[in-house]
């Protein structure tokens, strides 16, 4: 909300409201929509809270005197969006190994597929690869003087292995492309037998490159997505990529080997699944503009392919419906008859009923296309290769584009319910961390860019606002300082002081706040605003995740019962911490699978999967000129 836009409405307030009111606009943009009430305490907590009430004599006191120049107000922005610069790739100096090379004296001819003999053909020869990637080759290579994929003179049954894997990429949502090697001449055509030396060693060294390549993208992505945001937070996987040469070099069943690099778990399975029968099926359901708006009264051509689908699934919706898609269904105008019909299916589908034909509508009605369909699970499945393989048990998953939190313990899905996450002008993060705490009715620490933002331009006119609504102003002791004895005009960027809000039915948090300390200060809490939780896009909140069922999320990660944490709302500010790794993930997927395996699709609420594409894009052009 703009400064123009904070001042107009406070101006408003001040000429409808009485005095004590005037803060209400704060507690408005904070709530997303909650109206701001007096805080009213609970009877079986108030007592904790009467020295509070009995420090009103702040509110009397006369404010500082004004500084003479104000400090420039400045807002606080949040992460942002980068212009993804994918690893570069840099050529492969072989010098380490040529320096040990048998003399020239020494004739190749006689020992055709002596590793040593053969390094001379590297001389001249150009091998690009990411930098970690070259090193790792001639790190190995000096320790270990010998092929892993040439036998007697040919490519040896492992490298023919290999060489299916890598061409076999693309069912695991990566690109052959970036693994393609050419076998050396099966003919023995080469000219000389020092050509034919040349051809195996540089096979040798491109096919380890693409492989180590294959198996650094299978276990960590082909990109690193903290390059991507400041919204990004997810620590690159381990990865000793000279110890995967030893380990090739030594396997019994390469194929299982490169295959274990990709992520273990039930959902990349699913993933993969529906990526092969999307892959399979024929596009043969009817495409629908996603992107389509229609009112009553307008036209599209679109319209008669909407119908179409509608006509295929009428089910249950009844009322005539039959004959007026028989007089209609082929009309490009939307008509007054089209309307009901349009509101029933809305309301079959959970959507508000307004008759409007827009991308949710049509998105419920036509589904999401197949390519569409077949993009998203590539992105889900790079996506997930960023997490750990084993996700953990009892774990919480919080999938933003879903609006959705789950607990899930042994595989099963214990409990699931509706979440607010951020608003596209204040995202939640993708991250993951550990849960460690339940605070019951929570102080909510106000974060700073909410103290600069939005804060700081009424308290400069109003410096006994925080006093009168709920909240506490603290220094860097500790201490509480009367909102009215600082002088707020001094401040532009960096406000020297915290905020928090007191517990009371109106705090931001609700009853219950449950906590995974990092730094972005995200964490799950219930709300007062209960009615956004009915809405079909739920991104409003500064960044938190509010839950539906807070009580039964407290209660699942606790390990115990929803009647205990009611008990313990009922004692006022207390803390319970959890026993046991809980990790939780604060995840972005547009395609994700059901507890049943089924792939669900998603709208990308805040156009992640275009900057993944984006960074992918790139990625694939850096790579394109290999060798």
């Amino acid at each position: 909300m703009s400064i123009l836009l904070l001042t107009a409405a406070t101006a408003a307030l001040a000429v409808s409201a009485p005095e004590a009111r005037a803060a209400n606009i704060f507690d408005f943009i904070f709530g997303g929509g909650y109206r701001y009430r007096q805080p009213v305490y609970r009877p079986e907590y108030r007592p904790l809270y009467r020295e509070q009430y009995q420090q009103q004599y702040w509110q009397g006191r006369p404010a500082p005197r004004k500084a003479q120049r104000s400090a420039p107000l400045q807002k606080i922005t949040g992460p942002v969006y980068y212009a993804y610069k994918p690893d570069r790739l840099v050529k492969v100096d072989f010098a380490p190994l040529l320096e040990a090379a048998v003399p020239a004296a020494y004739s190749v001819s006689a020992q055709p597929a002596s590793f040593d003999a053969s390094l001379p053909g590297l001389q001249d020869y150009k091998l690009l690869a990411e930098r970690d990637i070259a090193e790792a080759l001639t790190s190995y290579y000096s320790a270990n003087r010998a092929f892993i994929w040439i036998e007697q003179g040919a490519a040896s049954p492992a490298a023919k292995d290999a060489l299916q894997v890598l061409s076999d990429a693309a069912s695991y949502g990566l690109d052959p492309a970036d693994y393609a090697v050419s076998l050396p001449d099966p003919g023995g055509l080469a000219s000389t037998p020092d050509a034919r030396a040349n051809e195996f060693i540089r096979f040798e060294m491109a096919l380890s490159a693409r492989l180590l390549r294959y198996v650094q993208d299978a276990t960590q992505g082909r990109i690193d997505p903290n390059r991507i945001s400041g919204y990004h937070d997810l620590p690159r996987k381990p990865l000793k990529l000279a110890g995967v040469l030893n380990i090739v070099a030594h396997s019994n069943d390469l194929r299982a080997y490169l295959q274990s690099r990709h992520p273990q778990n039930p959902e990349f399975q699913a993933l993969q699944a529906e990526l092969k029968a999307l892959e399979a099926s024929a596009e043969t359901e009817i495409s629908v503009d996603p992107k389509l708006l229609l009112k009553p009264g307008e036209s599209s051509p679109e319209l008669p392919k909407l119908l179409g689908v509608i006509a295929g699934d009428l089910g249950d919706l009844g009322g005539g419906f039959g004959e007026t898609l028989s007089n209609h269904g082929q009309s490009e105008k939307y008509s007054k008859e089209l309307v009901p019909l349009v509101k029933a299916v809305q309301k079959r589908h959970g959507l508000r009923p307004d008759g409007v034909i827009g991308p949710r509508t049509v998105r419920a009605i036509a589904g999401t296309p197949t390519p569409e369909r077949i993009e998203k699970v590539r992105l889900a499945m790079e996506q997930l290769r960023w997490l750990p393989s084993d996700l953990g048990s009892p774990r919480v998953f919080v999938n933003q584009p879903a609006f959705t939190a789950s607990y899930i313990d042994g595989g099963d899905e214990k409990l699931k319910m509706r979440v607010v996450i951020g608003a596209p002008s204040t995202q939640t993060s993708f991250f993951a961390d550990e849960i460690e705490q339940v605070d019951y009715n929570p102080y909510w620490g106000v974060p700073q860019s909410i103290i600069v933002n939005e804060m700081l331009p009424r308290l400069r006119s109003d410096p006994g606002y925080l006093d009168r609504a709920g909240y506490e102003v603290l220094d860097a002791k500790g201490r509480r300082i009367p909102s009215t004895a600082i002088d707020w005009d001094r401040f532009g960027s960096k406000v020297p002081y915290s905020v928090r809000q007191i517990p009371s039915e109106a705090n931001a948090l609700g009853e219950l706040k449950i906590l995974f300390p990092n730094k972005h200060a995200i964490y799950m809490h219930d709300t007062p605003t209960k009615h956004l939780f009915q809405r079909d896009m739920r991104a409003f909140s500064h960044g938190c995740i509010r839950l539906e069922d807070p009580r039964g999320m407290a209660a699942a990660v606790l390990g115990t019962s929803v009647d205990h944490v009611a008990e313990k709302l009922k004692n006022g500010h207390s803390v319970e911490k959890v026993t046991g790794r809980i990790p939780v993930y604060v995840a972005y997927f547009t395609a994700w699978p059901t507890a049943t395996g089924k792939v669900e699709y998603f709208a990308d609420v805040y156009e992640r999967d275009e900057h993944l594409k984006t960074a992918l894009e790139l990625t694939a052009e850096t790579r394109a000129p290999t060798s």
